[in-house]
């Protein structure tokens, strides 16, 4: 079974971080009144922007697929905020091109085909584990999610 890897690192400064994967970095914020910078989105709306370029992308690749043309496609993702969790994600697709009758099978295909809503859907197990100690090599004592 495969496996990706999103490994964050912090150093002493405002309430911020840099998350390697695959070779990219990607800046992770909060606003200034939580103790950030505000100059990078916050973990919540990464995870909203993972559900709606995946379904985005979902769309786009079933649609080519069916032949079907496509020549504008937004999808919002909209999360509701529950105390400290969203309890409920909505996406909403605006499409031109496909016909009304292509449209929900373009929409049931992606659903079937996105890893992220897949994920949030049908739950996920969420672990902690703590590798005691500092690694001497980078400084930094590495926690694993699995």
């Amino acid at each position: 079974m495969s496996s990706r890897t999103a490994s964050a690192s912090w150093e002493p400064g405002p309430l911020r971080c840099d998350v390697a994967v695959e070779g990219f970095t990607i800046s992770v914020d909060e606003p200034e009144v939580a103790g950030g910078t505000g100059l990078a989105p916050q973990p919540t709306d990464f995870f909203l922007a993972s559900a709606a370029s995946c379904f985005t992308l979902a769309l786009i690749h079933n649609a080519a697929k069916r032949s079907i043309a496509l020549t504008m496609l937004r999808v919002d993702a909209i999360g509701h905020y529950s105390g400290r969790r969203f309890d409920a994600v909505r996406l909403v697709v605006a499409a031109v091109g496909p016909t009304s009758d292509q449209l929900p099978a373009l929409i049931e295909a992606a659903q079937r085909d996105c890893y992220v809503t897949n994920t949030v859907r049908e739950g996920a197990q969420v672990s902690v584990s703590l590798e005691a100690g500092i690694s001497p090599t980078s400084g930094v004592s590495p926690v694993a999610l699995k």
